[in-house]
């Protein structure tokens, strides 16, 4: 493994970092800033997949939030592989949220993530969600 791949593994995990950060943040700039401009989210679980385009993933996340009073999230990657501008990853997603009815809820989840270096800085080129347990 080369120094290049090592700085490029850690530039991503400080993306998906970011990622975390903006929903913890409820910061829509700082969320919006972690994807590709034609990026693609799919959200199979609730019905929301292939939503494409950076604009309308965080119109999207948006809307959604506003639906959780509170949501913390965090993630760890479990294997990111770096070719060049191209990445992959895999990471596990642990969050709590609470909806507007007062509820719990605390799903546990797993992205894989292709991800691509957009002017010297990785994005996310697609996001794909899927439930492990919980909500």
């Amino acid at each position: 493994m080369t120094d290049n791949t090592l700085m490029d593994q850690l530039a991503i995990r400080a993306l998906l970092d970011r990622y975390c950060d903006g929903v913890n943040q409820r910061d829509a700039t700082i969320w919006g800033g972690t994807w590709a401009e034609d990026a693609v989210w799919e959200l199979p679980h609730l019905e929301m997949s292939g939503i494409q385009g950076r604009e309308n993933i965080v119109s999207a996340w948006v809307e959604a939030m506003k639906l959780f009073p509170f949501v913390n999230m965090m993630a760890q990657p479990g294997v990111i592989e770096v070719t060049g501008d191209k990445a992959t990853m895999r990471s596990y997603t642990t969050e709590v949220a609470v909806t507007q009815d007062g509820n719990e809820i605390r799903p546990r989840g797993e992205y894989h993530d292709e991800c691509v270096k957009v002017d010297g800085e990785w994005k996310f080129s697609l996001r794909k969600f899927k439930v492990l347990h919980g909500e």
